[in-house]
């Protein structure tokens, strides 16, 4: 039975197939097969229906996700409010939840109860749920992004932010040309498989990075201040790096790959300079026309349709989402009182559901039957860690900032979280990479996520001021009316003289 499976769940993810969760053409596949046409019955039925037990035939997935929906999101719920205590950014223990739900624990103590609680034949229902949660997220990641923050901080902030993108893009693409022959699927050229390696090493997650520095208090000192610059650039560079990849791996020759490339641009500048300034005029009119339902309703009908638009171009639907999102009038009170509400609803109870789908794709076994692998996962690590971290850092103290912020910035851009999720979904899907080197990249992104905040508890720990006892105090003035007032220090002088004279 635990072989069985070990090769369904093989199937679902195997190195060199394409991947069904990031797809929308897949998922109506999927779709199709549950409503068009009759299925297997369950083998764990929890609340047949009547039809169900009548025909003996059809598969009903409603009581399964009754039961899957809640699960994963109280079970990522608690992985956060622990991660929270321990003082690590929530995204910690949602990513931590959802491996734990996968084979690489619930499975290997428990694979009858997952294959129970988490069967094949409601995956396709739960990625669709996840997926409109994570297109609400990257929404709300263009939604916050500030561009004005670039300008205000001038070219210095973003040629650190660049420095350190280039040096990941490099160290990433050399680590890409080394992992070709071990973690490339069958039919992937060495350009795309390169590219996308130097993406996901160059990540920086941004909304994660202002989740640290405001529960920090760090979020409007002058370092707080650099980060979120620096990170706002490096989001928009790696989406539009990622566009290439996605680009180049998904189109049958040159000719395709540019003509995507075109109309993501002529998109993009469509949103900007048509859709923006109309969008910007209808909600100045909305707080007096309009009811608070029918803004949230454009909202998110936009979004849905912006990420279609992409997903029709030739790119993923995600980055329809994230232009939508910056294209938003901000400041706007119905705006941002139904962006609120949008947010309450998808991103605790459906984005949950993306974070298992992750985890079920992620199978330490995989690393632990060839101790090769982490070897492999040592070198994805160093790579990621001297390229975003040494990078920064090196780049901020030419800048002319100490050691300690430089170190303190470099520690915040090294923070991935759950932007590299979404990055590596995308290559999951589109088969550049397979399920061993998925696993790797997802360790990666977690650890380097978890590791920021102990970074910074070590960085900006202050230093007590050193407080000498009053019997030491008093030593040193009796000894010193001995000396010689020009022998005298001026500690001992200073502290020879009355409190008034001070």
């Amino acid at each position: 039975m635990v072989a069985l499976l070990r090769g369904n769940r093989t199937k679902r993810g195997s190195t060199g197939q394409k991947h069904s969760l990031p797809h929308s053409s897949v998922l109506w596949d999927g779709f199709r097969h549950h409503f068009g046409r009759s299925g297997r019955l369950s083998t764990h039925p929890l609340l047949p229906t009547g039809a169900s037990m009548a025909t003996n035939t059809a598969f009903d997935p409603l009581p399964h996700l009754l039961l899957a929906v809640p699960l994963v999101i109280l079970t990522c719920k608690v992985g956060a409010q622990l991660m929270r205590r321990l003082g690590q950014p929530p995204v910690v223990g949602e990513i931590a939840a959802g491996i734990l739900l996968g084979p690489s624990l619930l499975g290997w103590l428990w694979p009858q109860g997952q294959d129970w609680l988490l069967p094949d034949a409601v995956l396709p229902y739960l990625t669709a749920l996840g997926n409109l949660g994570l297109l609400a997220f990257m929404f709300f990641v263009g939604l916050e992004l500030d561009l004005g923050v670039v300008r205000r901080h001038g070219r210095t902030a973003v040629a650190l932010s660049l420095s350190s993108i280039a040096l990941a893009l490099l160290m990433g693409s050399l680590l890409g040309v080394g992992m070709y022959g071990f973690f490339a699927p069958e039919n992937v050229d060495v350009l795309p498989f390169v590219l996308f390696i130097a993406v996901s090493m160059s990540i920086t997650a941004f909304p994660v990075l202002a989740r640290i520095l405001t529960d920090r208090g760090m979020y409007k000192t002058p370092v707080g201040a650099l980060a979120m610059t620096c990170a706002a650039v490096d989001d928009v560079m790696a989406w539009c790096l990622l566009v290439v990849v996605v680009a180049v791996a998904s189109s049958g020759s040159p000719v395709e790959a540019v003509a995507t490339a075109v109309l993501t641009i002529g998109f993009a500048l469509l949103m900007r300079y048509a859709t923006r300034p109309l969008f910007a005029r209808w909600a100045a009119r909305a707080e007096r026309r309009h009811t608070d339902s029918v803004v949230l309703v454009v909202l998110f009908s936009g979004l849905c349709l912006s990420a279609l638009a992409t997903e029709q171009i030739g790119v993923h639907a995600l980055f329809g989402a994230f232009l939508f999102g910056t294209v938003t009038p901000r400041g706007t009170p119905a705006i941002d009182r139904q962006a609120a509400r949008l947010r309450a609803v998808t991103v605790p109870l459906l984005l949950p559901l993306f974070f298992v789908t992750t985890g079920l794709k992620t199978d330490i076994f995989l690393l632990v039957a060839d101790p090769l692998q982490w070897l492999w996962l040592a070198a994805v690590l160093a790579v990621a860690v001297l390229s975003k971290w040494g990078g920064g850092a090196a780049a901020a103290r030419l800048a002319g900032e100490t050691w300690r912020d430089a170190l303190s910035l470099g520690a915040l851009m090294n923070c991935r979280g759950l932007t590299e999720l979404v990055v590596l979904n995308i290559g999951l899907g589109l088969g550049v990479i397979g399920d061993d080197l998925f696993t790797i990249l997802v360790l990666m992104a977690l650890l380097t996520t978890a590791a920021t905040s102990p970074l910074l508890d070590l960085l900006r720990r202050e230093r007590p001021a050193r407080v000498r006892p009053a019997r030491v105090r008093a030593a040193r003035v009796r000894a010193a009316h001995e000396q010689p007032a020009h022998e005298r220090s001026m500690d001992d002088q200073f502290a020879d003289r009355p409190a008034r004279a001070r």
